[in-house]
This record gives C-alpha cells, structure tokens and sequence, in this order.
C-alpha cells in the first residue's frame, strides 16, 4: 500500500488543528487586545499579518470614534490602490472579516469577541442603504440581497 504524503495529512487535518504556535511567535508583544494565544496566532498565520491587524482595528475604531451622531460612509477616492482603498471603512471590515476567517477557531473567537462591540456600534451609528444599487440580472431578481451587512450601509453623496 502507497505511503500518503505527509502534505496531504496536513490538509485533512486542517492548518492548524492540534498544533500550537511556535516559541517565537508566543514570545511576540500582543496583537491590539487580542489575548496572548490569539495574538500568537496572528503572528504565525503571516509575517506583516499583526501589523496589518492593529493597522486595520485602528482604522475601524477611528471611524467610530468620529464625534456626533449618525456616520456616513465614505468612498475611497482611488479604490484600486491598496493603501487609498482602505480609505473606505467598508473595505476595512471586509480586511478584518478575510483575517476572521483565516485564523484557527480558537483565535478567530478572541478577534470576534474584539469586533462584536465595534460592529454593534457601527450598526447604531450608521444608516442603512435606503437605495441598493440595482440588479438588471434575472436571476436574482426576488433574492436576498447578498452583501454583506455593513456594505448594505449609507454612504456619503459627496
């Protein structure tokens, strides 16, 4: 009988399922307030990854930081270029919803225990769409909109 190869294992087993970060990446600082396991994690899962992490929270919190009432979004004035598009706070969320979803369970819930409050208060202080972008295509006429929710928000008609 052939021998499997020891990537094929890995896959079946997920990335990171019974496996611990390495030494070096638990020795790091931690990751926003990310407890130390997550933060590990984040460390190991890419190497400019904890940066972009804090770099993207930071974005997030300054727009809800915003003094008054009510948020309008804001669309990036260069969409295409990777620096300017995070401009816009929806494609921030989208960044930290990919990172959500490439981290191992365990620290993938200690970043969703740090954006449920973030996204509680975006959704207080933001309006929704009140006018969807239409959808000509007559496939998805009668279907649920399948953005996610904080593209469904209010943006600025500058």
């Amino acid at each position: 009988m052939p021998r499997r190869r020891p990537g094929a294992l890995r896959a079946e087993r997920g990335t990171y399922d019974g496996r611990r970060p390495p030494a070096w990446a638990r020795d790091l600082p931690p990751v926003d307030r990310l407890p130390p396991e997550a933060s590990a994690y984040v460390h190991w899962v890419g190497r400019d990854e904890a940066r972009r992490t804090v770099d993207l929270l930071y974005r997030y919190r300054a727009f809800l930081g915003t003094p008054g009432g009510r948020l309008l979004l804001t669309p990036s004035e260069c969409p295409a270029c990777p620096g300017c598009a995070l401009d816009d706070v929806a494609v921030v969320r989208d960044e930290l919803g990919g990172l959500h979803h490439s981290l191992p369970p365990r620290a993938a819930t200690a970043l969703g225990r740090v954006l449920r409050p973030l996204d509680a208060e975006f959704r207080r202080r933001t309006l929704p769409d009140p006018a969807p972008p239409p959808d000509d295509r007559p496939e998805r006429q009668g279907l649920r909109d399948r953005r996610p929710w904080w593209r469904r928000r209010a943006y600025d008609d500058m």
